[in-house]
């Protein structure tokens, strides 16, 4: 098939490879334009571009994917398909119906559950047992299009978002070869969506990150894994913003009041919640890398009884 493809980030890469190395023909890749990112806030080309480049794709970045000009440029064109994947802009139906067989994309969840911009995170947080992968055809609406096929994958106990993310992304480049295939063998029944289960994974906010140490353990330790690697659960500790990027799950109840270290050193950091204690594996300072405990322990000296709080100067 003659394809285009528009997606961003990492999550998409996968699904761009694949389509090449299962002998499809991409015409053109629009990605977001390139954004001020990282520490030094200088411009960076998106994964999404950087693998294009790499694949001597021709690369497209619109500001916005709309108006007569866009439209005529795909027409002229003549694709038989535009496939999205993460591309970070809502497409008009215009474009949308274009291609000779329309749109699809590949979304990271088990549609209807889970329409919107965060469903991975969304999973992790409410603490689903499974999640996975629907390609549906596009349509006006927000993931509302009819489903081509589903694939699940099982979230394990340690996911967080980073691991899920990457399994859901293999998992999605098989799944989309598999649709075109199909596609491309003749007429193929979609399934439209069901209207009961329908729930909406709204965009993540820096706020949720922030960590409630008077919600039970099960509570936190999902919002740390659902905020790995992207902002990260925080909490304040002595005045400074530390990232909490990992944990594990104890038995033990202490008498403290949630928020309380519980055990320091030389490896160990235990922190009580609202039920039982947690032990974080991995930190990040400010300012800092991400870091095994051990080793921000070997940088500060902290006393059990210490109080970690929701605002820097509590």
């Amino acid at each position: 098939m003659n394809i285009l493809f528009a997606g961003t980030p990492e999550f998409a890469v996968p699904s761009l490879r694949t389509l090449i190395e299962a002998g499809h023909t991409v015409v053109a890749v629009y990605t977001q334009p390139d954004r001020p990112r990282g520490r030094g806030r200088k411009l960076r080309h998106s994964e999404v571009k950087q693998a294009a480049l790499e694949l001597g794709l021709p690369v497209r970045q619109p500001e916005k994917f709309a108006g007569e000009d866009e439209l005529q440029r795909i027409s002229d064109d003549q694709v038989d398909i535009l496939v999205v994947v993460a591309y970070g802009q809502i497409l008009p139906i215009g474009v949308l119906q274009q291609p000779r067989f329309g749109a699809v994309n590949v979304h990271a969840s088990l549609l209807p559950r889970w329409r919107g911009a965060a469903p991975i995170q969304r999973a992790l947080l409410s603490g689903d047992d499974e999640t996975g992968i629907t390609l549906m055809q596009m349509e006006a609406g927000l993931d509302t299009g009819p489903m081509l096929l589903q694939r699940s994958c099982v979230i394990e106990p340690d996911d967080s978002t980073g691991t899920l993310q990457r399994r859901l992304a293999r998992l999605g480049a098989d799944c989309l070869i598999e649709g075109l295939s199909l596609m491309a063998k003749g007429p193929f029944n979609a399934v439209t969506q069901s209207e009961s289960g329908v729930t909406y994974a709204h965009k993540i906010s820096k706020s949720e990150a922030n960590i409630d140490w008077d919600a039970p353990s099960a509570v936190i330790d999902r919002q740390i894994r659902a905020f790995n690697p992207i902002p990260g659960a925080f909490s304040h500790l002595s005045g400074e913003r530390i990232k909490i990027l990992a944990c594990e799950l104890t038995n033990v109840v202490s008498p403290d009041q949630p928020g309380i270290l519980v055990e320091v050193g030389p490896s160990r950091l235990g922190i009580s919640t609202a039920d039982t204690d947690i032990r974080v594996t991995e930190i990040q300072p400010a300012g800092g890398k991400p870091m095994a405990v051990k080793d921000f322990l070997n940088a500060r000296e902290l006393i059990v009884g210490a109080q970690l709080s929701q605002n820097p100067g509590s």
